[in-house]
């Protein structure tokens, strides 16, 4: 099961619009629009030996999802850029995560964005540990959740909205089965991804993950994966995915920026041929080296 030990936020620290507010001391209005509403949209990333994976990437990736809702940046990119780095270099960690928060603003009660003139961004640097460590060596369970992805014709799933609720009730459906994460189908009923990472499947050598289109966010640690099962010259396909294509699956794996890479023992209660396979083992020291280049 994933960690559910109190965070004591030590080693936390945080921006709210460019200013360093200790963490115990950070506050945002009861009138914010995210707050009330979820109208904002987030991004997640990691740094390693203070160096940020991926940044430009996930910093276009909330530029998008803030213009899909019609949501203004209140300061320009470089900026933007500035205040993360500085406040890396706050932290006291050398490893950690990044939560990047833009907001609606504060506004009247009501749902109409025209009520909030400026936008907040929150910026925090802390630990995260979303798998217990003897999970990453023996690999995780999985469900398939009841609850049905969110249509993309409701919702692009391109953008990273703080609205989780679609995802936490997959959540609560893992942790009421006893199980580490649970996995979403669409409408149609193909596999998305799992509650907050993206999934892929190795069967024959091959490797598979659904495709956005089907509801699936666009990963950028999915698209690290797909970059270096090519130059391993591992197969990949993006094809639609049934849950029985997993079932029958001889390694299964998810990826997101906080995940990582984490090794899937078993979905609904059915062993892979095995946990933590040779594809999934050669991607994850492929994944190690990409981040320690990254890290100098």
């Amino acid at each position: 099961m994933s960690s559910a030990t109190e965070p004591d936020h030590q080693t936390a620290r945080c921006l709210i619009n460019g200013e360093f507010i200790a963490a115990q001391d950070a506050s945002i209005s009861i009138f914010d629009h995210g707050l009330l509403y979820g109208d904002g949209v987030f991004e997640g990333l990691r740094f390693y030996n203070k160096n940020i994976f991926k940044l430009d990437e996930h910093i276009t990736r909330l530029c998008r999802s803030a213009d899909a809702i019609s949501l203004p940046m209140p300061v320009d990119k470089n900026q933007f850029t500035q205040w993360i780095h500085n406040l890396v270099e706050l932290s006291p960690l050398k490893d950690g995560y990044l939560r990047l928060i833009l907001t609606r603003g504060v506004g009247a009660l009501g749902i109409d964005p025209r009520n909030c003139q400026t936008g907040n961004i929150i910026m925090i640097a802390d630990t995260l540990s979303l798998m217990e460590p003897t999970k990453l060596s023996e690999g995780i369970q999985l469900i398939t959740a009841t609850t049905r992805r969110i249509s993309i014709e409701a919702l692009d799933p391109r953008i990273k909205s703080l609205n989780y609720l679609n995802n936490i009730l997959a959540k609560l459906e893992a942790n009421q089965a006893q199980a580490d994460e649970a996995i979403l189908l669409n409408s149609q009923g193909h596999v998305c991804e799992a509650s907050a990472e993206n999934i892929f499947l190795v069967k024959d050598k091959t490797l598979y993950t659904p495709p956005c289109s089907d509801g699936a966010l666009e990963g950028i640690t999915r698209s690290v994966v797909l970059e270096l099962a090519s130059a391993l010259g591992i197969p990949t396909t993006v094809h639609s995915l049934k849950p029985e294509s997993f079932y029958h699956a001889d390694e299964c794996f998810l990826t997101g920026s906080g995940a990582e890479l984490i090794p899937v023992r078993s979905l609904d209660g059915i062993a892979f041929q095995t946990s933590v396979g040779p594809i999934y083992s050669r991607l994850l020291l492929a994944f190690k080296k990409e981040i320690s280049l990254n890290s100098d």
